[in-house]
């Protein structure tokens, strides 16, 4: 009974390193044919692209009390030839909220991603992260917001 147990968990051990190594080549098939065809999507809509170009990437809110709240807006200019579209703005933690426009951006036109810091709860250094994505080039950006948070005395 016992060499029938090994024997079917040598097979299925066997089988599953099989799959695994199917699963990888086709990946790796996969991503060359998806890199190749974003490279060349890339030289031609580049010319075209909407270019994200932003007044200032890192904001220093200097130092606050925990608990109060810090509010910046991230001013940025399409600077390419379609109209910029923003898809997501996310932070590394609740404590940060980012608001995107919802309207696409005309090229050489203006905007700002709003962001909210909630200090409560917090104390300390901090370097929130914001990531940008967008159909511009390039097509994620990072946004800091930096400050120090003083804890309150009791």
């Amino acid at each position: 009974m016992k060499q029938i147990f090994v024997l079917a968990l040598a097979a299925i051990t066997f089988a599953s390193c099989q799959n695994t190594a199917k699963t990888t080549e086709g990946s790796a098939k996969t991503e060359a044919t998806t890199a190749g065809a974003q490279n060349g999507a890339d030289v031609s809509a580049s010319a075209d692209a909407a270019v994200i170009s932003f007044e200032k990437e890192n904001y220093d809110f200097g130092k606050i009390n925990q608990g109060e709240k810090v509010a910046y807006s991230y001013k940025f200019k399409n600077s390419g030839k379609s109209p910029l579209i923003i898809l997501n703005a996310t932070a590394t933690c609740g404590c940060t909220v980012p608001e995107v426009p919802k309207e696409p951006i005309k090229p050489g036109a203006e905007g700002e991603i709003k962001v909210v810091f909630d200090s409560n709860g917090k104390s300390g250094l901090q370097d929130k992260v914001i990531t940008v994505t967008s159909n511009a080039q390039p097509h994620i950006a990072s946004l800091h917001l930096t400050g120090e948070v003083k804890e309150q005395s009791n």
